[in-house]
């Protein structure tokens, strides 16, 4: 079976693209996932996004975690979708689209960015160790001192498991140092390790960051390992709602799965 395939990557956050609005490729075959996904013996990515056909909107997208299993919303999963949608002419500059947490509206707008918005967030817990919150995937927000030099996959993991039990959440570690732009680094649940950028992720710390009053603007700009990604919101009496997601998408190359 041959899978044509495309590689597009958002600030470092990289993705196999594929074409299923015929209904053809193997969506519960985790292992043929996984092994495309393979960093070694693969393709090599973070996730694989299927686009499909749907009956009221542009598209729906079905998003796999790197482990071969379906996952939640992913924030740079889903601009780097549109991009792909708009390669393949299938939309233009204003698009819906629908993932696993419900419709989404995007922008392509010059220089490669795309603009996606985010569901609204109403359920935020704070603890001692940090803020959990909900941004299409569920996310852990720790502030640090030493981000640099932190061991992001043995303390991404233990909280992931330790603290958020079998089902696990993404946990990302923010530096509140610099007055320009915060600087976060992200542990993946289903990757289960460090990504150079994580969308549901860069959101969930810019809420963060205005939850905890450490900014007080509605836009906040933040450094992932991959590059600068940005967020805008409005804060509600129990949340946050119209948040809109910004950053660069690139098509890396394509190529042909000779699956078994």
């Amino acid at each position: 079976m041959k899978i044509p395939f495309q590689k597009y990557q958002g600030t470092g956050n990289d993705f196999i693209m594929i074409d299923n609005r015929q209904l053809v490729f193997p969506k519960n075959n985790a292992r043929l996932i996984s092994a495309m996904c393979d960093r070694k013996f693969g393709i090599g990515a973070d996730g694989l996004i299927l686009l499909e056909n749907h009956s009221n909107c542009d598209f729906r997208m079905v998003y796999f975690n790197s482990d071969g299993n379906e996952s939640t919303m992913c924030g740079n999963g889903g601009r780097a979708i549109c991009r792909f949608a708009a390669d393949l002419g299938l939309v233009d500059d204003t698009i819906v689209f629908e993932a696993i947490d419900g419709l989404h509206h995007a922008f392509l707008l010059p220089q490669s960015q795309v603009r996606i918005q985010m569901k609204e967030v109403t359920h935020l817990i704070s603890s001692h160790e940090g803020l959990f919150l909900d941004t299409g995937s569920p996310h852990h927000v720790q502030r640090v001192d030493e981000l640099e030099s932190l061991n992001v996959k043995k303390l991404g993991a233990e909280l992931r498991y330790g603290q958020y039990g079998p089902e696990g959440a993404n946990i990302n570690f923010v530096n509140t140092s610099s007055q320009d732009y915060f600087e976060v680094r992200t542990y993946e649940r289903g990757v289960e390790d460090e990504t150079l950028s994580c969308g549901t992720g860069v959101t969930a710390v810019a809420l963060a960051m205005h939850y905890w009053g450490i900014v007080t603007d509605h836009w906040v700009k933040i450094k992932t390992l991959g590059g600068i990604l940005e967020v805008e919101f409005q804060p509600t009496e129990t949340g946050y709602r119209d948040i809109w997601f910004i950053g660069p998408v690139d098509h890396v190359f394509e190529g042909v799965w000779m699956a078994d």
